[in-house]
């Protein structure tokens, strides 16, 4: 199931972490995960939807 935006707002709280810091470390552009965290709907390409995955607010697309 995935993760409310407050939800990995308050994870990354918790354990000291930066979105920022958390971006650089995953190579993806930090005003993008800002813009990923704000948006009232979860991204459905691109860029914007890999960060939603890695941060758990997306389940993985699979494919047959």
């Amino acid at each position: 199931m995935p993760k409310t935006t407050h939800q990995v707002k308050s994870e990354f709280r918790a354990q000291g972490i930066s979105f920022s810091d958390w971006a650089r470390k995953n190579n993806f552009s930090v005003e993008l995960v800002y813009r990923v965290l704000k948006m009232n709907r979860v991204p459905v390409r691109g860029e914007s939807h890999k960060i939603a995955v890695q941060l758990g607010i997306k389940e993985p697309e699979i494919l047959d």
